[in-house]
């Protein structure tokens, strides 16, 4: 498998080595020795999946320190946009935001550390969209960003009017106003 770097510092893209023929494909999606090999020393806990069809966003979604999730995540059925934005207040790269399409097609999988918002816009009909996480989800540490923050200015790669939240997605702050121990 191979580690690429974005341009933000710590946010990588995974990418599998596939092995296909006629009876279908076979990848590693995960393993521990190519991460320690690049210095990745992440202990993995809990696995998450979600389902979701057209439109639907999720998030930008974190915990606070010391809950905080370093997120490994993978779509296996469907495609995505999935976004992670920089929420450590002393980095370079402070409110930048990057990008980049997972689906079942490409098996591309993105690394998100801990200081990061994420998010994902459903860009096919279904997507099943699966999260290593190396903590455990803590319900009083989670926190959120309004996936349409001005300053921010995420495109989803959906028309708006396609774009369904939940009630509580819909009732984040905006970036400068969100709660945020990251330094």
């Amino acid at each position: 498998m191979n580690i690429l770097e974005t341009p933000i510092k710590d946010l990588y893209i995974i990418e599998p080595k596939i092995f296909g023929d006629n009876r279908g494909y076979f990848f590693e999606s995960f393993n521990q020795k190519v991460f320690e090999d690049k210095r990745l020393n992440y202990k993995f806990v809990q696995d998450n999946e979600s389902s979701s069809g057209y439109g639907v966003v999720r998030g930008l979604h974190y915990q606070l320190a010391p809950h905080a999730q370093t997120k490994l995540v993978r779509v296996v059925f469907g495609k995505v946009y999935d976004v992670a934005v920089d929420i450590r207040k002393e980095s370079p790269t402070f409110g930048k935001w990057y990008g980049i399409e997972l689906s079942d097609e490409n098996k591309r999988q993105f690394l998100i550390p801990r200081g990061f918002a994420h998010g994902f816009a459903v860009l096919s009909e279904n997507a099943v969209f699966q999260y290593k996480c190396d903590a455990y989800y803590e319900p009083a540490s989670e926190r959120g960003i309004i996936y349409n923050d001005p300053i921010l200015n995420i495109d989803w790669k959906i028309a708006e009017k396609d774009i369904h939240l939940s009630k509580k997605d819909s009732e984040l702050p905006e970036f400068l106003k969100c709660e945020n121990n990251f330094i």
